[in-house]
């Protein structure tokens, strides 16, 4: 049986213009994109006017929303892009649409970030041309999707709105834990320290490698010693020592603390969780959880102080 050979033609032979040939053929075969994209699509315009600017093809998809495609018969640029985003965002479009003939890797990586950074009900693609040809047959349109959205995408998209809702909120509340703690006692232990989008903040303890910590997750609270010198066998030292003492201590914070070794880690912790004041997810009791771990904060400091001052 013979084998045909599949060549690739150049494109300009194809559609020698881009705005003439090719995109005036492409309006009429948008079945070509719904293949390789899995949208159905129906033209809505070719060169629709936006503002200043026109979409190359403006098109529908089942459920009524817009997709904007602009095409390019070279390699990609940041004109192009920049002209995407502007159409996307004017004409209110979910799906942007972009073929090139030449994807550079930085644009693909940029429409690999816009699918994990857009809302979830929008799209971007990345869709490279070509054409070919078997033996003397017709040259025939080849598309590829090289960047698009993926589950993978959207689940990652979902991960980095969460976290930064969740850095917002932490930024929040140790605004105001900090503020609490000023009016209460100015020349607090974490009076210089400003909030943070972490889940802790921390002061020096006065000795290399000890810190007081205030923890917030999203059900709880904890306060902490936490000691950690980058060497961990003087980190279990220190522990060991404090633990000696450990009935007096507890006496002075008037309640039992949670002593943490933490054997299989470097560092040591001695703490008490904050229970049963909310968390970081529940708004409407912050001031509650705030006024606990402030208390307990300074009730810790005051057990362990002079202790600490008595390491060698």
């Amino acid at each position: 049986m013979p084998i045909a050979r599949l060549t690739q033609v150049p494109l300009r032979e194809v559609w020698p213009h881009e705005a003439q040939d090719f995109t005036r053929w492409l309006a009429e075969n948008l079945d070509y994109l719904e293949e390789v994209t899995g949208l159905s699509l129906t033209l809505v315009e070719r060169e629709a006017a936006t503002g200043d600017f026109a979409v190359d093809i403006l098109a529908e998809d089942a459920d009524g929303n817009l997709v904007v495609i602009e095409n390019q018969l070279e390699r990609t640029d940041h004109d192009h892009l920049g002209k995407l985003l502007t159409y996307m965002s004017n004409q209110e479009a979910k799906t942007a649409i972009w073929i090139t003939s030449q994807p550079r890797p930085e644009h693909e990586k940029a429409v690999h970030w816009l699918n994990e950074t857009l809302p979830a009900d929008t799209a971007f693609y990345l869709i490279q041309v070509a054409a070919v040809q078997i033996d003397d047959s017709p040259p025939a349109p080849l598309f590829t999707v090289v960047a698009g959205p993926t589950p993978e995408s959207r689940q990652i998209g979902a991960r980095r709105k969460e976290l930064a809702e969740r850095h917002l909120l932490r930024l929040e509340f140790w605004k105001q834990l900090l503020e609490k703690a000023n009016a209460r006692q100015p020349h607090h232990t974490h009076a210089r320290i400003s909030p943070g989008k972490d889940h802790w903040i921390s002061a020096g303890a006065g000795r290399s490698g000890l810190v007081w910590s205030y923890v917030v997750l999203m059900d709880h609270g904890r306060v902490e010693l936490y000691i950690d010198t980058h060497d961990a066998e003087r980190n279990k030292a220190i522990f060991d020592t404090l633990a000696q003492h450990k009935e007096d201590i507890e006496r002075a914070f008037g309640a039992p603390l949670d002593w943490q070794r933490l054997d299989d880690k470097r560092a040591s912790r001695i703490c008490t969780y904050i229970r049963g004041h909310g968390g970081l997810r529940e708004r409407d009791r912050w001031d509650e959880l705030q006024e606990a771990m402030i208390e307990a904060m300074l009730r810790l400091e005051k057990a362990l102080k002079p202790y600490l001052k008595r390491l060698p």
